[in-house]
């Protein structure tokens, strides 16, 4: 099917954005909050980047489903995405609710969908672009629109060529030479399984692919439905897209790959969050926040002041104070304090939702220890969450201790030291 390449998908394109799950792999990072919710890169919301994704792509009819600890996650979209009245954009929350027909929660990423489809059939779209609230990437969606139409697919999966030691903890698939998916295995475990699901090396370069290893055609998570299509394959109580729906469809639906070369981080895990952050502080960075924009709520900080500090690949976000500290391989977010003789060296600080004052360093709870990193403290390979107070004269870091801890004043996951959100370090505390 031939169509013209400025067609455009805007007024006929539902998003639908997933933001419901626990994030038990983000823990403690989503102990207070949704995962969509999580800091991002100083100033953001991992939850920016699927609607900056969609607003860059002139898609800008948004719905994103909420469940768990959500009330920040709500806060954030009522006071950053507001659109005209007269383009008939929107970015609209729908939460998790029970009803006289249902009194269930959300069971899966296909049951969430289901549930609101009361919500989507109100608007005349032709195709459902279904995201994740978690990932990081900048993809135009209107290349995967075309992709579906040109197929005349009934669903088209965004797929990506990964490599072996990262196949079995995804989606992988396999593809005729048209691209239409013969086979879908929910991360393949079995040696055997996955030798059968690797890429023919032969295809690379028709694909696109240049790449000396053996490589694997993975879900990115993001999905494209004909609207009939949708609804039909949601009719019935299969509860997730990946592991029901998705191979349900092969046998019986016309459902295509498209293939995308970009970089793509699933945030699923403490590590992997830690990691894409430090990656921002390199010279070249991974993922791009400069070119296309990636919107977010506007704050009108001050920019921040650096007094004297020794600062060697950091990014440092609107209203900080930096008094003669050391940073290396650091992020700090939004309103950081960090105090003279203070060393920072691989460290992802989300910075404050407020600027300290005297009433609030005095109750009882913070010790009287300011917000931020106190005078001659070390931290090295941490997350530091929001509000959290660390004292003087600290040495925080996780060598030498187990890869996960729980502890009151902090926890180890997969090797990161994370102070929670409003933690409270004690003067001269070691760990």
């Amino acid at each position: 099917m031939s169509l013209p390449r400025n067609l455009s998908f805007s007024k006929n394109t539902l998003s639908i954005i997933l933001g419901g799950g626990q994030g038990t792999r983000l823990f403690p990072l989503t102990r207070d909050r949704a995962k969509p919710a999580v800091p991002l890169g100083g100033k953001y919301r991992l939850v920016d980047i699927p609607i900056s994704n969609c607003i860059n792509s002139s898609l800008n009819q948004i719905y994103l489903l909420t469940q768990f600890n959500s009330a920040s996650l709500h806060r954030h979209i009522s006071q950053s995405y507001k659109f005209d009245h007269f383009n008939g954009g929107f970015v609209e929350l729908l939460a998790a609710e029970q009803s006289f027909s249902d009194t269930s929660w959300y069971q899966g990423t296909a049951d969430a969908v289901r549930k609101n489809l009361m919500h989507f059939r109100n608007h005349n779209f032709d195709y459902a672009l279904i995201l994740s609230g978690d990932q990081l990437y900048q993809m135009d969606f209107q290349k995967i629109l075309q992709s579906h139409v040109e197929s005349a697919a009934d669903l088209t999966i965004a797929t990506i060529p990964v490599p072996t030691r990262e196949a079995s903890a995804l989606g992988i698939l396999q593809t005729n030479s048209e691209q239409r998916i013969t086979r879908f295995v929910e991360k393949p475990k079995d040696i055997q399984v996955l030798d059968s699901l690797k890429l023919d090396r032969s295809s690379y370069a028709g694909l696109g692919i240049q790449s000396e290893e053996d490589l694997y055609l993975a879900s990115m998570g993001i999905y494209v439905f004909s609207r009939d299509v949708l609804f039909e394959l949601l009719n019935n109580n299969h509860t997730d897209f990946g592991k029901h729906i998705i191979p349900n469809a092969i046998g019986n639906r016309r459902v295509f790959s498209h293939i995308f070369q970009g970089y793509w981080e699933d945030i699923g895990t403490v590590r992997a969050f830690f990691e894409a952050n430090l990656d921002l502080t390199t010279e070249s960075p991974k993922f791009n926040f400069f070119s296309p924009t990636v919107f977010s709520r506007p704050r009108y900080l001050p920019a921040s002041k650096i007094n004297s500090a020794a600062i060697d690949h950091a990014v440092i976000s609107d209203g900080c104070i930096i008094n003669e500290a050391q940073l290396k391989h650091t992020l700090v977010g939004i309103r950081s304090i960090l105090e003279s003789g203070c060393s920072l060296k691989r460290v992802v600080m989300m910075g404050a939702d407020y600027f300290d004052t005297a009433d609030k360093r005095n109750q009882p709870q913070n010790l009287g220890i300011p917000l931020g990193v106190g005078c001659g403290s070390r931290i090295e390979n941490a997350i530091i969450d929001k509000n959290a107070r660390i004292g003087r004269g600290c040495i925080l870091s996780p060598h030498g201790k187990p890869s996960e801890v729980d502890h009151p004043l902090y926890y180890i996951r997969d090797g990161i030291l994370v102070i929670p959100k409003g933690g409270v370090i004690p003067d001269a505390t070691v760990i």
